[in-house]
């Protein structure tokens, strides 16, 4: 059973959180640009992020594990933009397009960039992988910081691969996605 902490002081949580800040704030950052693919955006999710788990310090630095939590919410919040972000492109889709555009043979570039690939994964898939290779979290932790099991990582992560290997071509590694994923938008 583990001990309660004593109630430290709003200077004390207030310390706290600002070395919390400093140091995953870039990491956080990072992470929504992977998950979301939009540089201009990314830095609004991490700071948006941040101001919820300040609002709730007390139950993150409570938690086992705050950057997990943290990677949750930025994760949670990634996933509701990019889901309110379709639904209001369908919308203008449905409301403003004159004429159904459908092309037969689609003009597909024959080199991918490793971010724009992860932007065509499906969320969960792109999350696990983003995790998985460009955090190198295991997958116990990826699961934990996405609130699923760890043979969904494992099935997810696998597929995410075998799509990207199929978008990039056969020399696909988990190399290249990480480079890819670490030049993303000059964060490392």
């Amino acid at each position: 059973m583990r001990r309660p902490r004593p109630r430290p002081t709003d200077g004390d949580a207030a310390a706290e959180f600002h070395t919390f800040f400093e140091e995953q704030y870039a990491a956080l950052a990072r992470l929504a640009y992977l998950l979301t693919g939009d540089a201009d955006n990314a830095d609004d999710l991490a700071a948006d992020a941040l101001l919820a788990l300040w609002h709730r310090w007390d139950r993150v630095r409570a938690a086992d594990h705050p950057v997990a939590y943290a990677r949750g919410v930025v994760t949670n919040m990634a996933h509701s933009r990019i889901r309110s972000a379709v639904r209001e492109r369908r919308r203008i889709t449905l409301f403003w397009s004159p004429r159904d555009e459908k092309t037969d043979n689609p003009d597909i570039p024959a080199v991918v960039d490793v971010q724009e690939a992860l932007g065509r994964l499906p969320f969960r898939k792109r999350a696990c992988v983003v995790l998985r290779h460009a955090f190198d979290l295991s997958e116990k932790d990826t699961a934990q910081a996405l609130g699923v099991s760890v043979g969904t990582v494992k099935s997810q992560t696998s597929k995410g691969m075998a799509e990207l290997q199929r978008l990039l071509g056969p020399h696909t590694t988990v190399e290249r996605v990480r480079a890819g994923a670490v030049d993303a938008g000059g964060r490392t």
